[in-house]
Order: C-alpha cells, then structure tokens, then sequence
C-alpha cells in the first residue's frame, strides 16, 4: 500500500471520499493511503453514515488529522475490518505514547471524550475510508478530545507518518501472510 503525507492544509468536506480522489489528486494509483491536516466540515448533504443523518450529526472540527484511504478488490465487510484495524493501529501508537486510550467500534476516546470520526463505504470498483483525529477540539458539536489541545501531541506530520507506516505495512504483512499457507 503506498502512502503519502500531503503538506498543504486541505478542509475535509465528504466529497473527497470518491473513488480515485488519490490518484487524480497526487497521482497515486492502486491500494492507498494519504493523510492531510485541516478543518472539517462535513454537512448532512455530503455524510455517508446514515445514521448521522438521520440522528441530524453533522461533523466539524476546526483542525483535524484526516487520512483517506482507497483499496481495491475488497469488499463493504473486509474493508469495514480494514478501518478498525485503521482505527486500532491509532490506539496502538497513542497508547505507546502513554495516552489511554478507549475504543468503542470505529471511535476512540480520550478522558471520556470523542477524539476520532470514522467511516468505510463501497465505491464501484473499491472500498473508501476517512478517519479523522481531532487536533482542536474546540467547537466540535460534541465532547471531544484533540491531538494537541488535551493530549499535547506536538509533532502531527511525524505521527500522521508514523499511522501510515504502521497501517501500510500490517495490510501488506495481511496480504503476503495470506500467500504462504497451503489450503486444507
């Protein structure tokens, strides 16, 4: 999986979960992720989670982390397991840092307050994923925790890296353990 840190700040608004949004963007074909830093802003007209529609959540951060992933010939369940396992390597690498960290499906929480928004969805030909980590949490629509302002994270780029390395390799490590084994 090829990974890419984008140094400008890009506003998430939910458009940008769309299939080949890496590749026409930062010209990165096949498997990918990328990671970005920016507000979020994400109203009902451009969610994918049905039920913060229905339950009228929009989403806002005035500076996230966000990462973005697209990963072919995989389906809606694998890449649902693949965005846990995007949301687990997250805690994994806060955890290692210290921080305790609590997990409840594809959310994480921080002092009892929401520090990440997630989702999977099925494009045509590929699964998307976006997973955001507030960095302030300041006029989040929620309790929420933030990177920098309750945890006091001072290098975002070098952790965004370092979740991108985990996460590509673990996929990676997934896939050829997958090719060793003989069938039964």
């Amino acid at each position: 999986m090829k990974t890419k840190l984008i140094e400008h700040e890009i506003k998430y608004e939910g458009w940008q979960l769309s299939p080949h949004w890496i590749y026409k963007n930062f010209k990165i074909q096949g498997d990918a992720i990328v990671a970005f830093v920016g507000e979020c802003e994400v109203k009902l007209t451009e969610m994918v989670d049905i039920e913060d529609v229905i339950n009228n959540e929009p989403i806002y951060s005035k500076s996230m982390l966000s990462f973005i992933s697209e990963q072919f010939n995989v389906g809606l369940i694998e890449g649902v397991f693949r965005q846990r396992l995007l949301i687990c390597t997250i805690k994994e690498a806060l955890e290692k840092r210290g921080y305790k960290i609590t997990r409840s499906g594809d959310d994480l929480f921080f002092d009892d307050k929401k520090l990440t928004v997630s989702i999977a969805t099925k494009s045509v030909n590929s699964v998307l994923i976006h997973t955001g980590i507030n960095i302030n949490s300041a006029g989040a629509p929620v309790k929420a925790s933030g990177l920098v302002s309750e945890l006091g994270l001072s290098d975002i780029k070098y952790f965004a890296r370092e979740i991108m390395d985990m996460y590509s390799q673990e996929i990676d490590d997934i896939i050829l353990a997958s090719t060793k084994v003989r069938g039964v």
